[in-house]
């Protein structure tokens, strides 16, 4: 008897639709994905040599096709249970469904109790990595916004590129992995669910999401739709922001990212929002623009949130005004930081503090 976890994406018949937003026909993803023995992964990972990352589910190893193209091998552990059903599911949906702001299936193994899926490798790891204290490269600011766009894009075609729609349910930085490009693809659809309609909505009898970034509706009703990506969406882009994680430890108790940034966005003081190992390398509208998509992604109420297309588009635009004030302060020959402010953006500043009140 299958458990109510486990979603059959494939009886479902799912279909993406033909766009020129990097995805490909559910015909061609079907041959790229390639069935491996246990002894084509041992050899593709040279005897599980290098680990480079791990879970509840098991390990992620490196590996090497025949073609020396790098792959990833997440491994099940075989005590994890739950770990097969995501196992199942995530295959199911990622020979489905292609794009390029995805992380690609390239193969599987399923014999026995051996159970492997092998992913395209993603060389610069993932998102959480590079936000980390422990990290001292920063990102600049142009990077972060090319990622949320990269994210929202990905996103946005599970929920509207896709019929039904796909909800991912674990939208975090640990699950926005980075090419060598610094490109971002979602990953990690173990949790994933599909609505039957448009307009329907899942209540969930099995535990989905992580701390910090679950939807307050969610997590009171149990119902889980679109908009709660969109929630966690919005928490992603605040630590994309300020550099701070969901949860920030401390030593007498835990803070969430959004009690910490909500009274620096009423002071109004944009450079104590922004991630400070930036330096001010950002332009001030742009920084105040990306704070009110974020914003505008966290209300406590589903309905009140815009569909990720409308977020994608802001983001867009967010990134074009970055892109022009670059291109005019290298003109001008000045910092990024000293570029006047214009008026409308010392309107939107107020504004966006009487929203976070």
């Amino acid at each position: 008897m299958r458990n109510s976890c486990f979603v059959d994406f494939v009886s479902l018949n799912i279909q993406p639709f033909a766009s020129s937003s990097g995805m490909v026909t559910k015909s061609n993803i079907r041959s790229k994905n390639q069935r491996y023995s246990y002894s084509e992964v041992v050899s593709i990972t040279n005897n599980f040599e290098t680990i480079i990352g791990g879970g509840g589910f098991g390990k992620v190893y490196l590996g090497k096709l025949k073609d020396e193209v790098q792959v990833a091998v997440k491994l099940l552990s075989p005590s994890s249970n739950q770990g097969y059903k995501e196992f199942q599911a995530e295959a199911q949906l990622l020979m489905i469904v292609h794009h390029r702001n995805l992380v690609s299936l390239v193969g599987y193994c399923d014999e026995d109790d051996q159970k492997a899926l092998i992913y395209e490798y993603m060389e610069n790891g993932n998102l959480h990595q590079h936000l980390s204290v422990k990290n001292t490269y920063a990102m600049t600011w142009n990077e972060r916004l090319n990622i949320a766009v990269d994210s929202a894009n990905g996103l946005e075609y599970l929920h509207n590129g896709c019929k039904p729609p796909i909800i991912h349910r674990d939208l975090k930085t640990s699950n926005i992995l980075l090419t060598g490009h610094m490109q971002a693809k979602i990953a990690d659809f173990g949790l994933s669910r599909i609505f039957a309609t448009e307009s329907d909505s899942h209540v969930s009898t099995c535990p989905a999401g992580t701390l910090g970034y679950l939807d307050p509706e969610y997590q009171a009703s149990g119902n889980f739709r679109k908009k709660s990506d969109v929630y966690s969406f919005g928490i992603v882009l605040f630590e994309l922001i300020t550099g701070q994680p969901a949860i920030m430890r401390g030593l007498e108790k835990n803070t969430h990212i959004l009690d910490w940034i909500y009274p620096i966005i009423e002071s109004g003081d944009i450079q104590s929002v922004v991630d400070p190992r930036l330096q001010g390398k950002f332009h001030t509208n742009s920084a105040w623009k990306a704070v009110e998509i974020a914003l505008s992604c966290i209300p406590p109420i589903a309905s009140q949130r815009p569909d990720i297309s409308q977020v994608l588009a802001e983001l867009k635009e967010c990134l074009a005004l970055e892109m022009t004030n670059a291109s005019m302060a290298t003109e001008r020959n000045m910092a990024p930081s000293s570029i006047p402010l214009e008026t409308s953006y010392l309107e939107l500043e107020s504004d966006i503090a009487a929203l976070a009140r």
